[in-house]
This record gives C-alpha cells, sequence and structure tokens, in this order.
C-alpha cells in the first residue's frame, strides 16, 4: 500500500479566476463544472467503481472526455472531488433503508416513545454519514429491507404506518414494505376482516360516520367556495403584479379586522340590548329609504346608535321582594350593567384590535424586511416556482401568468439598480420634488381651510339632504386633491415606481389626517356646545355614517367614470388600445380613511363595523371586476416586497393612533348627553367604573380585589405609561432583531459567495497542478500518481495512513500545499 502523498508544487497564477462572481444562487460555471463531475462520476461508477477501487499501475494520468467548452479533468482530480463532502450526499435507496433501519432499532430501544410528530422526517441522507458504499448489487440492499421489516413488525400498527408514509420512496417500494411488515395474525386478521360479514350495528355506525365525515367535507368546500378572494388573488397577482396584489391583500385584512371587532360587540352589547329592547321615548317614524344615505329617521330608534341603548342594569337579581325581604328563586338571576358593559366592551375591542394589529405589523415586518435583497432569486423562481401538483388548465395557466409577471417585476428592479443618475439629474429633481412638495401641501392647506369655514356654515346643519352637504364636500376635496397629486407625479418623472407610490400615499394622508383633525375639533368641540339638551352622540354616530355612505358612493363613480368613462374614450374615439393603471396609492388610502371612520364612529354606532364589513365586501368583487375590464398592467412593473408593511404601519400609527386618542377624549372629557345613553346621569362615561367600584366597596362582597384592581391599574397613570413604554419597547426590540438578523443572513451570504469562490479556485489549481505535472514528468511511477491508502478508524469517516512524508521546501513551490485529498477537498 502505498504512503500517503504530500505535494508542494509551484502553481503558476492564472487569469481564468479573473471577473467570476458567483452568488449565492448563481454560480454558472461552478455548476457547469460540477455538473460535468457528476456525470463522469457516474459513469465511472458503474462501469469500474470508481470511489470504491484503487487506481491501477498506468491510470494516474488518465482524463476523462469532457463536455463542450469545460476542461477535461484527469482522474486523480476527479476523484478528490468526488471525495468532498458536497459531493459524497445522495439518494439511494440503499441509504434511505438503512437509516430508517436505524431510526426504528433506536425507536424500539426506547423506554417511553416519542409522539410521532416529534419524528423528524429524512433529509436527504449522506452516504458518508452511514459509512455506506455505491454497491451495484442487490444482495445488500435485500439484506438491509429484511432487517428494516423485521424492526418494522416490532413497532405498533400507527408507527409503522407513520414511518412507512414518511419515507422517501417510490409507492411500490412503501407498498412492498407495508405487506411484508404485517405480522402472520395481523395478516391473517386483514383476510378475514376483509372477507367476513358486517353486523347490522358495524353498519349504521360506518355509515352514519361516512356520512357525517362527508357532511364536514362538504361544509368546508363550501366555506372555502364562499370566500371573495378564493380565485381572484391569484389571478390578479398573475396579471396585475404584487403591486396591485398589496391593495387587495390589504383590503382582506381590513375585513378580519373588522370581523373581530364585530364578534364582542354583537355578543355584549347589541345582542343583549336587542333581547331587552327599552320602552320608546316617543313615536316611531316609518321607514322612507332616505334612512340609506342620512342614516337619520328609523335607524335612531334602532340598536345602532348610541342612544338606544338603556343606563339601567338588566336581569336585576331581585324585581321585588316578597315578605320577609326574600327574593324569588325564579328571578335570582345575574345583573347586567349596561353602562359598564357598553365602557368595557368597547375598550376590550380596541384593546383587541390593538394587540392583533400590532402583531400583523411585526410579523409582516419580519417577513418583508428578513432578507435584505432579492439578488439571486432569479434562478430560484425559474426553476423552482413551478407547482406540480397543478392540474387543471386554467390553474396552470394562472400560475404561469404569476411566474413571468414576477420574473418581469425581479428584472425591472434589477434594472432599476444599474441604472445611475447623473449630477444634473439629480439637481433637477430635487428641484422639482420642492416644487411638488410647496403645491402639494399648499392644496392640503386649503382644502383644510375650506372644510373648516364650511363646518361653520348653516348649510351643514340642516335637515333631510341638507346633512349630506359637509361629506359632500369632502369627498369632492379629496378626490380633486388626488388626482392633482397624481399629476404632479406624472410631471415630476420618478425613475422608481415604488417612490412614486410612496410619495403619492404620503400626501393624500398628510390631506386626509388634515381633514380627519379638523372634522375632529367640529365635532366634539363645537358641535356638543351647540348641542346641549339633545343627543349629540346619536348626532356623530350619523354624521360618521354619512361620511362613509358618500365616500363609497365617490368611489364607486370613480370606478366608473375614472377608469370605465377613460378606456371607452381611449378606445372609441382616441383608437387607442391604451388602459388606464390602478391608482394603488389612491385607493388604499381611501381604504384607510374609511377605516379610521369606522374606528371613531363605534363609540356611537356599535353597528359601524358591520357597515364597514358590507362596504369593503361590495368593493371587493367592484374594483375586481373594474381592474379586469379596464386597466391594465402597471407600464413599469416593480416588486411590492414591503408594501403590506407599509400599508399596516399607516394603519396602526397615523389611523388607529388618532381614532384611540379621540376616543379617549370622548370618555374622558366630554360630558354625555342627559336625555340618552347609558352614561346620560354621569359626568363623564369614565365614571361608569367609578361607580361600580363604589357600589362593591359598599356592598362589602368577596370581589373585594376588583376595587384594589381598579383603583391601581385602571386609575394609576403610572401603569398606563408603563404598558405604553412596554409596548413600545417590544417594537423597538422586534425591530432590532430582525436588523441583527438581516446582518447574520448578509454575513452569510458572503460566506456562501466565499465558498464558491474557494471551489472554483480549487479546481484551477488542481487542474494546473496535474497538467504541469504531466507534461513535466511523463513517464513518473506509480508512487507519483497512486493516491493515498485510507484506512478505517472505527468510526464514519475514513482519515488517511499515519506517517506522512516530509514536505519539500522549495521556495519556489509555496504556492499549493497537497497533503492529502481529504485536506484539499476540506479547505
Amino acid at each position: 500500500m502505498a504512503q500517503p502523498l504530500a505535494l508542494a508544487l509551484d502553481v503558476p497564477e492564472t487569469t481564468g479566476d479573473e471577473g467570476l462572481e458567483p452568488s449565492p444562487y448563481e454560480e454558472s460555471e461552478v455548476h457547469d463544472s460540477f455538473h460535468q463531475l457528476i456525470q463522469e462520476q457516474s459513469l465511472r461508477v458503474a462501469e469500474e467503481g470508481l470511489e470504491l477501487l484503487p487506481l491501477g499501475p498506468g491510470r494516474g494520468d488518465q482524463t476523462l472526455p469532457g463536455l463542450e467548452g469545460a476542461p477535461a479533468l484527469s482522474s486523480a482530480t476527479l476523484r478528490i472531488l468526488a471525495s468532498m463532502p458536497s459531493r459524497t450526499i445522495g439518494r439511494s435507496r440503499g441509504a434511505i433503508i438503512s437509516q430508517y433501519y436505524n431510526r426504528t432499532v433506536r425507536l424500539r430501544r426506547r423506554s417511553s416513545r416519542p409522539l410521532l410528530g416529534n419524528v423528524v422526517p429524512s433529509a436527504r441522507p449522506s452516504l458518508r454519514l452511514y459509512d455506506l458504499e455505491l454497491d451495484p448489487t442487490i444482495l445488500e440492499e435485500d439484506e438491509k429491507r429484511s432487517l428494516l421489516v423485521k424492526e418494522l413488525r416490532g413497532l405498533s400498527a400507527a408507527q409503522r404506518d407513520h414511518m412507512v408514509r414518511n419515507m422517501p420512496l417510490s409507492l411500490g417500494e412503501k407498498r412492498c414494505l407495508r405487506e411484508k411488515s404485517w405480522s402472520p395474525k395481523g395478516k391473517r386478521r386483514h383476510l378475514q376482516g376483509g372477507s367476513g360479514a358486517f353486523s347490522c350495528c358495524s353498519r349504521l355506525r360506518y355509515t352514519c360516520m361516512l356520512a357525517l365525515h362527508s357532511l364536514g367535507l362538504a361544509l368546508l368546500s363550501g366555506l372555502y367556495a364562499a370566500r371573495p378572494w378564493r380565485y381572484a388573488l391569484k389571478q390578479i397577482s398573475g396579471q396585475f403584479g404584487s403591486s396591485v396584489l398589496s391593495y387587495f391583500l390589504f383590503l382582506k385584512t381590513l375585513l378580519a379586522f373588522n370581523a373581530l371587532m364585530l364578534l364582542p360587540l354583537l355578543a355584549f352589547l347589541v345582542g343583549v340590548q336587542a333581547a331587552f329592547p327599552p320602552d320608546p321615548a316617543g313615536p316611531v317614524p316609518m321607514f322612507s329609504g332616505l334612512e340609506l344615505l342620512t342614516g337619520g329617521g328609523r335607524f335612531t330608534h334602532t340598536v345602532m346608535y348610541y342612544g338606544y341603548y338603556s343606563n339601567i342594569t338588566l336581569n336585576p337579581s331581585c324585581d321585588a321582594p316578597r315578605e320577609g325581604g326574600q327574593c324569588s328563586p325564579s328571578l335570582g338571576s345575574l345583573p347586567y350593567n349596561m353602562p359598564l358593559a357598553y365602557l368595557f366592551t368597547m375598550g376590550a375591542a380596541f384593546f383587541l384590535t390593538c394587540i392583533i394589529l400590532v402583531y400583523s405589523m411585526s410579523h409582516s415586518f419580519g417577513e418583508s424586511y428578513r432578507v435584505g435583497s432579492t439578488k439571486g432569486i432569479h434562478a430560484l423562481t425559474v426553476f423552482c416556482s413551478w407547482d406540480y401538483k397543478v392540474t387543471q388548465k386554467r390553474a396552470s395557466r394562472v400560475q404561469q401568468d404569476s411566474i413571468c409577471t414576477q420574473l418581469k417585476e425581479l428584472l425591472a428592479e434589477w434594472h432599476l439598480r444599474k441604472r445611475p443618475r447623473s449630477v444634473c439629474g439629480q439637481l433637477r429633481q430635487v428641484v422639482v420634488l420642492g416644487l411638488g412638495w410647496l403645491l402639494c401641501l399648499g392644496s392640503t392647506m386649503g382644502c383644510t381651510v375650506a372644510v373648516l369655514t364650511f363646518s361653520e356654515s348653516p348649510a351643514s346643519g340642516g335637515q333631510g339632504v341638507e346633512v349630506l352637504a359637509l361629506p359632500l364636500v369632502v369627498s369632492v376635496l379629496n378626490l380633486g386633491a388626488s388626482y392633482l397629486f397624481r399629476g404632479l407625479a406624472t410631471l415630476e418623472r420618478h425613475d422608481s415606481p415604488v417612490l412614486e407610490v410612496y410619495m403619492a400615499i404620503c400626501r393624500n394622508l398628510i390631506l386626509k389626517m388634515a381633514v380627519l383633525g379638523v372634522l375632529c375639533y367640529h365635532w366634539l368641540g363645537r358641535r356638543v356646545a351647540t348641542l346641549q339638551g339633545q343627543c349629540w352622540e346619536d348626532f356623530v354616530g350619523q354624521e360618521l355614517y354619512r361620511f362613509m355612505v358618500v365616500d363609497f358612493i365617490f368611489m364607486l363613480l370613480d370606478s366608473l367614470f375614472g377608469e370605465l368613462v377613460w378606456r371607452l374614450i381611449s378606445e372609441k374615439k382616441l383608437k387607442r388600445r391604451q388602459k388606464p393603471e390602478f391608482d394603488i396609492a389612491r385607493n388604499v388610502l381611501d381604504l384607510i380613511y374609511g377605516q379610521t371612520l369606522t374606528w371613531l364612529g363605534v363609540l356611537f354606532s356599535p353597528l359601524l363595523p358591520a357597515v364597514q364589513i358590507l362596504r369593503l365586501l361590495f368593493l371587493f368583487h367592484i374594483k375586481k371586476a373594474s381592474l379586469m375590464a379596464n386597466c391594465q398592467a402597471p407600464r413599469r412593473p416593480w416588486l411590492a416586497s414591503h408594501m403590506s408593511t407599509v400599508f399596516l404601519t399607516l394603519l396602526c400609527f397615523p389611523s388607529f393612533l388618532g381614532a384611540a386618542v379621540f376616543l379617549c377624549y370622548a370618555v374622558w372629557q366630554v360630558r354625555p348627553s342627559s336625555t340618552c345613553g347609558p352614561f346620560r346621569t354621569l359626568n363623564t362615561m369614565y365614571e361608569a367604573g367609578t361607580v361600580w367600584v363604589r357600589r362593591l366597596e359598599r356592598a362589602g362582597s368577596g370581589a373585594s380585589w376588583l376595587p384594589w384592581l381598579h383603583h391601581f391599574l385602571v386609575e394609576n397613570t403610572f401603569f398606563l405609561f408603563l404598558a405604553s413604554a412596554l409596548l413600545l419597547a417590544v417594537i423597538y426590540f422586534n425591530i432590532q432583531v430582525v436588523k441583527g438578523q438581516r446582518k447574520v443572513i448578509c454575513l452569510l451570504k458572503e460566506q456562501i459567495r466565499n465558498e464558491g469562490e474557494d471551489k472554483i479556485f480549487l479546481i484551477n489549481k488542481l487542474h494546473s497542478v496535474y497538467e504541469k505535472e504531466g507534461r513535466s514528468r511523463p513517464g513518473r511511477t506509480q508512487d507519483a500518481t497512486e493516491p493515498p491508502a485510507w484506512h478505517e478508524d472505527g468510526g464514519d469517516r475514513k482519515e488517511p495512513c499515519n506517517n506522512p512524508p516530509p514536505r519539500h521546501h522549495d521556495p519556489a513551490s509555496r504556492d499549493l500545499d497537497l497533503r492529502s485529498p481529504q485536506d484539499v477537498a476540506v479547505e
């Protein structure tokens, strides 16, 4: 057996490495060379057993034919490269069966068997890990299969089925293993059960079970088919890209938020008050149809508004005590304090919404910003995006369009990064942006002053249809300003469509928040003072309902005239095939504006989230139909990787936070109406909790800890500041964790890139070394070409023999030192 070889050779520097910048996903040269190695290695293994047999005399200089354009590598180079860990990971039935045999042995030897969910599935077993060699004979594989069958018979039926099901084998192999693993007793029982007759009870039980199972599947399929976004989202993503899809995903998110807020309101407020309606204070008007627009009339005497709810304790524990002061046992039910339930239900609904909104925002932030860039994802999109489970022609067409649109977005983003702007162009862009922002801020200020002035005029406080004047003025100003901002964005000519969308979102957001701030001052400032002696809460609730209805009508008109009429004019009159694009910024801000109105009015109209749900459902279908018929895909595709995070952030901080401040001011500072509502006898709505706590203290009941809890957690402002600080700290730490993960991912990407460069360097050096040795010493002996001998150390790895020869100390040959092929592969 030959001694281990240690070479110190003078390798000239080659320029073939220059210009190669492999990425983690795109290593074209490395892929070509290793593809050639895999093919040549498979041929040699099948013919001569290249990895198992030592090289014979005279084969050290033999080279294998290469592919076109690829260098021919010597057999010694192939052998060294084949011993690398990345090349020895294979997928063979022998390795799989051996792995599952070892797993079943370990499972049987455990005293307490774990849950089946804890069993880790196979992940490409390595031949080096199990000390297996590629053996073309079937004898060894059959022996391993028999051992596996023997061990499978010792397991329970559930564990055996789970183990066989998770094996990465073909269905024929799994069926064969399952049949062989049955014990004779179980096989006889199976045959008897298959041939025996069922009793009447067994037939009835099985029939009921199958009927219930079929009913459950039918209900699940019906619920799945009832979702409006079941097929629409895939179709939108395939035809219009992720930018337009982000709008509909955000609409779906708002639908879930309103449904979650509506559930506790229906359970603890609306349902209870509808079950115990109060006595009407006067004649109830008839329904005329105008209530659908104004929100007044018949709706005022329903559970729609704040004034309908009573301020008494429902289900009292004793209506009238009998003689001796004892209550009737039939009337001994629990009391239900409606003012307290109204206050706590609103607080719980807002708190639940806040928790879910913050969690959704942090989760979306982590998902969208976890990977710092999309570099190198083109190859994954091309080769790994297709879902082979798709069999229908319609679904395959949608998936094809989706992959095509995704590639367009990735290429557009890549081209955008490669296009620098000159200094003069940057200076011109800054000047144009400054002028555009000045004009936008001036128009926003003008719209705000116009709304404030019109709200003070007598026209905004009329009766009947006149109450729609203020919502109409606000909606017209919002729509006109949004078109003005869109025209300015066209004149600015942004290079990045993402920047253009962000600019439009910021400008529309500033306008809408300024208008809403003026309206909040109008409702809680002047209207509360002018409506003393009346139910001002109902007025505010009706006003917010009218704003939502009018805003919805303007959105429908915009879809009709802004998209449909423009498409007809462009096709019929102008003879163009150019359709308008879907304005993402304006439509998203309309959704945020409507949701803000819902949160502002839920205290004065508990059923306003239900109105918002109906509004969103109609809006989804209308916008989808208008998008498919009247709009075209963006002319400049762009990847909306962070849009969902941006939308949720805008929904959380300006919208939800502003609504929470508005409602907290109404609960803590504004005096309720003395003629309606559950808080009519109190100075503030917040006093309902304080009055209830005082009653508990005077009653001296067993719940003495509730007053203490109310005093230290509700009345003490320190707890509120502490909870706010903890919430902000959690958000900050989550952001820092995501940033740290992004840095780690960048470092790992850099390490993978360096590994790819090391592979190219190793291949080039090895090839140049053996080529130079073959030219300089064509008649070298076997000792110079025979690869080092290997011996087993009793473990899973193979190590080279000891006693290496002394290293050469030629100063001209210190560029590469190969002590063993294994060390070369590792390095």
